[in-house]
């Protein structure tokens, strides 16, 4: 069998991959191999698991994307609205690992 060559990095993919999400629960979500990002909103799935793919050298099982809307705050007693955030969910192979405390 042929090696799979490695994707060559694009500048979209570091538009595309944001940042990572250190909370609680995607720590949580480290232990069963996925890692979560903020992404571009306009990114695709296919496009946020190549960016992942090039950007860090694993191999990608599955992407899961959310959108959490902005909620309204004051400030001053004046509204404003938070923008809305787009996250990928992104699950990696078997012995795939990304640590994200080294950046890219």
């Amino acid at each position: 069998m042929a090696k799979k060559e490695a994707a060559t990095v694009d500048n979209r993919h570091f538009d595309v991959v944001v940042a990572p999400v250190i909370t609680e629960k995607s720590t949580l979500l480290s232990e069963n191999n996925a890692v979560v990002f903020k992404v571009a909103n306009d990114a695709s799935k296919p496009e946020i698991k190549a960016a992942v793919e090039a950007l860090f050298g694993v191999t990608v099982k599955a992407v899961n994307t959310l959108v959490q809307k902005g909620k309204v705050k004051r400030w001053k007693g004046k509204p404003y609205k938070r923008s809305d955030v787009k996250k990928a969910i992104v699950t990696l192979a078997e012995g795939q690992s990304i640590d994200i405390t080294t950046g890219i």
